[in-house]
Parts: C-alpha cells; sequence; structure tokens
C-alpha cells in the first residue's frame, strides 16, 4: 500500500498548503502538492409547492483569475465547520440564503477535487416552503460575502443544465439528483 513518508507544510491559512512525499507500492517516490481546508457542504433547496429552486450568485476571485464571469450561480454551500454535517448545511443556508431548513436528505459525500485536496462533501437535497424562508440572506458581513438570492424555477434550472449554463458542480450534481428522485417537478 501506498504510504506518505514526510509532509512539509507550504502555506497555513484558510486553506493548508503540504508537499507531501509518497512512496507508492511498486517503491516510486512521488512529491504531490495537497491543500487541506476541511470538509464542505452544500445544499440545493426546493420548493415542491411552487416548483423553485434557491440558489446564491456572488462574486468568485478564482473564476475572475481564470478570466471567466466571476459572479457564479451556485447552491448555499461553505465550510463543514458548525460541529456536524448538517447543523453546518443549516447554517449556511440561513446564513447565505435566508432559509431555515430542516429535512435534510444526504445525497452523498464525494470528494470534490481528489488529485489537488483533501476536501470531501456532503451533498444535501432540501425542501422548504414559504414560512422557511425566515431572512434576506445574503452571507455575513465580517466575511465579506456579497451574496445574491435568486428564485429559480425549477424548468429554467433544468433548462440550463441541460444548454451547459450551469457550470457549478455541485448545483449540477444536485440537480441531476433531483430531476431523477423527483421527475414530477419537472415535467
Amino acid at each position: 500500500m501506498a504510504e506518505i513518508t514526510d509532509v512539509q507544510t507550504i502555506y497555513e491559512g484558510w486553506a493548508n498548503f503540504h508537499v507531501a512525499t509518497v512512496r507508492r507500492e511498486d517503491g516510486a517516490i512521488l512529491s504531490h502538492v495537497v491543500e487541506d481546508h476541511g470538509n464542505a457542504v452544500a445544499v440545493l433547496p426546493y420548493d415542491p409547492v411552487r416548483g423553485i429552486a434557491i440558489l446564491v450568485r456572488q462574486m468568485r476571485t478564482p473564476v475572475l483569475f481564470a478570466k471567466a464571469d466571476p459572479r457564479t450561480l451556485e447552491l448555499p454551500a461553505g465550510r463543514a465547520d458548525h460541529g456536524s454535517s448538517e447543523a453546518s448545511v443549516r447554517a449556511e443556508a440561513l446564513e447565505e440564503a435566508g432559509l431555515r431548513l430542516s429535512n435534510l436528505r444526504l445525497v452523498v459525500s464525494a470528494w470534490t477535487m481528489p488529485g489537488v485536496s483533501t476536501e470531501c462533501a456532503d451533498l444535501y437535497l432540501a425542501e422548504f416552503s414559504d414560512e422557511d424562508r425566515v431572512s434576506s440572506g445574503g452571507g455575513l458581513a465580517h466575511e465579506d460575502e456579497d451574496i445574491e438570492v435568486v428564485e429559480v424555477p425549477l424548468r429554467d434550472l433544468a433548462a440550463m443544465a441541460d444548454a451547459g449554463e450551469l457550470r457549478e458542480l455541485k448545483a449540477f450534481a444536485l440537480l441531476a439528483a433531483l430531476r431523477l428522485r423527483r421527475g414530477d417537478l419537472f415535467a
């Protein structure tokens, strides 16, 4: 079995970056950069009565760096740092989208970028109703979040995905899961 024989930390901050020396099973020695910032959560909140989903739009510097439109349409999401995965996704939905979610359904715990990151994301679907909209959302001021809450009809969201316009992978995956589980919402 492969083993890590040495780790050098090259940066510590919101994310930590390390260079890991690995000895493969065949004896080859390799060095890999590893980004480590903990696990993540994301949720696709949807109202089955009104046929809508709540997403958020915010400026993302890495997308700007890649020379694309930096105001990405994505899910309420964040680090899993509120105790449990469920508590974390509820906190993110409240902070970013103003939603108090109770009925969470875990779809998958998945590695987001296993070639470079230790992040594993717990991805949830959650039904909500008008009563669950308890604030305007928008993120936390002390985190310099500038989040726009976006209500999108499920049919439009599906059309965006089909046209290649829904470019945030977690949103794309959870929309696909919702379409498989609740195809009646898209008819």
